[in-house]
């Protein structure tokens, strides 16, 4: 299994599980992809590591009902300098959610975190890595794959993100149906944004993260064994079998099969 050194700047490096369950979780996610944790303790409130092989491909934290939001998973960027990202994210129109606005909160000997939400609405993190350099395996069963921003205003989505962390991107379809961009690093597609206009009105616009299965179907059907549910029935697409699924508290993920990444 190759191990990832770091992500590339302004590309995913990390991602992580609020969860109204913690115990639950970690029997669920252990189940489905073979996950193992390790703890950071009372000082990082209980923080969990999430382990693929032995090396950290997420990370799960209790949700504190004082927040008042879903259990979901957060997508975090790769940021050098988290408090410049943070203000030219603001100056963007960004909505910054931390108490001290353009201050980071530091996790101490891993690195900086913050979270804001995008013109278009979307949750997204920041992670500046210290000791914790974010998720070391991609691209494997039971490791982040692909992710993708599915945004209610697509065209400033994409404005934000190329003027704030430089993304180059492509054009894969630009009709009234479907309008769709990968972002590029180092001529790789590590993630897409999705034009959400065309979905229900409900729908919010969303980072959401694709985990990789070596069967979808079979991972699916575990899912649902083990009290999760499906929100998209597997598909082939021209980038391998998907489904949208959700653990049993309702954190929703995709799942890809690796054949086509």
């Amino acid at each position: 299994m190759p191990v990832r050194e770091s992500a590339p700047l302004g590309a995913p490096i990390w991602i992580d599980l609020t969860t109204s369950d913690l115990d639950a979780a970690q029997e669920f996610y252990g189940a489905v992809f073979g996950w193992t944790f390790e703890s950071y303790g009372p000082e990082y409130h209980g923080y969990l590591n999430a382990l693929c092989d032995g090396r950290p491909v997420a990370g799960m934290m209790a949700n504190d009902p004082q927040w008042d939001m879903p259990d979901g998973w957060t997508v975090y960027l790769h940021t050098a300098d988290i408090r410049a990202t943070l203000a030219q994210a603001a100056a963007a129109g960004a909505v910054l959610c931390a108490e001290g606005g353009a201050e980071p909160m530091e996790i101490k000997d891993k690195g900086w975190m913050s979270v804001f939400v995008d013109p278009a609405g979307a949750v997204v993190g920041l992670w500046q890595p210290g000791g914790h350099r974010g998720f070391e395996v991609v691209g494997e069963a039971g490791a982040p794959a692909y992710h993708q921003l599915t945004a209610r205003d697509y065209g400033a989505a994409l404005k934000f993100y190329r003027d704030v962390f430089g993304w180059q991107t492509e054009t894969v379809s630009d009709t009234d149906e479907f309008r769709y961009s990968t972002a590029l690093f180092d001529g790789d597609a590590l993630l897409g944004v999705m034009d959400g206009s065309v979905l229900p009105e409900q729908t919010t616009s969303t980072w959401t993260v694709f985990l990789g299965a070596d069967d979808v179907d079979k991972t699916v059907d575990l899912i649902v064994e083990r009290g999760g549910s499906v929100l998209r029935a597997a598909e082939d697409t021209p980038y391998g079998r998907l489904a949208a699924v959700a653990d049993p508290t309702g954190a929703g993920f995709n799942l890809t099969s690796l054949a086509d990444r």
